[in-house]
């Protein structure tokens, strides 16, 4: 079972549009910093990741941001953070969130979320990882995503064995539990071809 000692987590610079998302995020960035867990993310103070942010921090977490020089006033830098790192651009942003993260969770978002929750699980697919990766859905939010991820499933695309390796919560305990016993799925192509540590 993995140990899992700090979460890289996914979500939107914005609220969305039911307050639940926001509930949701303060929830999840709570309950982590409050089972010891630091949190990994990209460093805004807005939406949804700023949600997170600020829950973690206001219990007592590690909370770790990640930001590229052009998003820093964008997305209006986290002000109290445990530790701020300024990189050039989203691919360092993604490679640092990997290297600093024993799990990843993705939570309500738009594009950019979507794009980093299937880079990290694709890596973990081609054996580059293993460590766990959650799908927080929201009042459903995720459906239509699983629903097309069983649809890769059964069109020989993805193996079933992710899928059943993909942990869907809606409960930040549930979460955690299903993080702590998380098995990983044997890679596609044989055997893991990186480290824990590379990525």
């Amino acid at each position: 079972m993995p140990q899992i000692r700090s979460v890289t987590v996914f979500t939107g610079s914005a609220p969305g549009a039911d307050p639940a998302y926001l509930a949701s995020a303060t929830a999840v960035g709570r309950a982590l910093a409050s089972a010891g867990i630091g949190i990994v993310y990209g460093g805004g103070n807005v939406g949804l990741m700023g949600a997170v942010a600020t829950a973690g921090r206001d219990a007592g977490g590690d909370v770790v941001g990640i930001i590229p020089t052009a998003l820093v006033d964008k997305e209006l830098a986290h002000p109290d953070l445990t530790r701020l790192e300024v990189v050039e651009d989203m691919h360092e942003r993604k490679q640092r969130m990997a290297k600093l993260c024993d799990a990843y969770v993705m939570l309500p978002g738009g594009a950019g979320t979507l794009e980093e929750f299937f880079e990290a699980w694709t890596w973990q697919q081609l054996g580059l990882h293993r460590k766990p990766i959650a799908v927080y859905d929201v009042g459903g939010f995720w459906d239509p995503l699983l629903a097309m991820v069983d649809r890769l499933v059964e069109q020989g695309f993805i193996s079933a064995d992710f899928r059943r390796s993909l942990i869907v919560a809606s409960d930040p305990d549930d979460l955690l539990a299903a993080l702590r016993t998380w098995q990983p799925p044997a890679p596609k192509w044989g055997e893991p071809s990186g480290s824990d540590a590379e990525l």
